[in-house]
């Protein structure tokens, strides 16, 4: 191995290692650690703000410049399904369905 080769895996294992530990410590420390009840709420709220904000850019850029229109129709085609809670595997394939007949109608 070189040395980069061997920067990269101890990289990789400290993550790792540093993901153990933040998941191990949750259990333990959920009974010692008492969290306001509005901070609970916040961090749940900020966790679905920020899914929001991934699915938006990824939706609706492609790298620097906009997606079009056929991505972010079949990504709100998904998002009403998955809404009205239809089967996972059915959203997915509707939403890829609905962007991929858009683009076979020449919608970018």
């Amino acid at each position: 191995m070189n040395g980069s080769t061997v920067v990269l895996v101890i990289a990789v294992l400290v993550l790792a290692a540093g993901t153990f530990a933040f998941r191990f410590a949750g259990p333990l420390l959920r009974d010692r650690v008492s969290v306001p009840e509005r901070t609970e709420q916040l961090m749940t709220m900020s966790a679905l703000v920020l899914l929001a904000a991934v699915i938006a850019t990824t939706a609706l850029y492609e790298g620097h410049e906009l997606a079009g229109y056929a991505r972010p129709a079949g990504v709100a085609v998904g998002g009403v399904l998955a809404w009205r809670r239809l089967p996972f595997i059915v959203v997915v394939l509707a939403a890829a369905a609905t962007t991929a007949l858009l683009r076979l109608l020449g919608v970018r």
